[in-house]
């Protein structure tokens, strides 16, 4: 496989690309993570979700620790190019690092003057359980 189609994306100036991931079936959007171009690459090879971890500085295959892999059947490129949506089987029904199903759990409730953040979804397994 030629690699030109990596060139259609438009990289940051760190070479890094938001990826957003949202479950199959459910559309549910479960995380926002980076890729760079051999995340990319990978993730197309392999069939599973591969991030660039930038707090580790290393590639992340989601789901290396917890088991949570993310199976993807189908990768967009937003309209500016510079977004890639990752259409996923989340396994283990977790994608978050607090044990939930979503990274997207915190809704904002209230006002401008008065508003506040609370967790709306529960902790389906507790994180210390899954990662070491």
């Amino acid at each position: 496989m030629s690699a030109n189609w990596l060139d259609k994306v438009n990289w940051d100036e760190r070479g890094l690309v938001p990826a957003i991931a949202q479950e199959v079936g459910s559309n549910d959007v479960l995380m926002v993570a980076w890729m760079n171009r051999e995340a990319l690459a990978r993730t197309v090879e392999t069939g599973e979700a591969v991030y660039w971890s930038r707090s580790r500085n290393r590639l992340w295959h989601k789901g290396e620790e917890s088991g949570h892999v993310q199976t993807v059947r189908e990768i967009r490129l937003d309209c500016d190019e510079d977004v890639v949506l990752l259409k996923v089987e989340q396994h283990g029904g977790i994608a978050c690092h607090t044990g939930r199903h979503a990274c997207f759990f915190q809704k904002f409730e209230g006002n401008a003057a008065d508003g506040t953040w609370s967790a709306v979804e529960p902790v389906l397994k507790d994180p210390h359980s899954i990662y070491k």
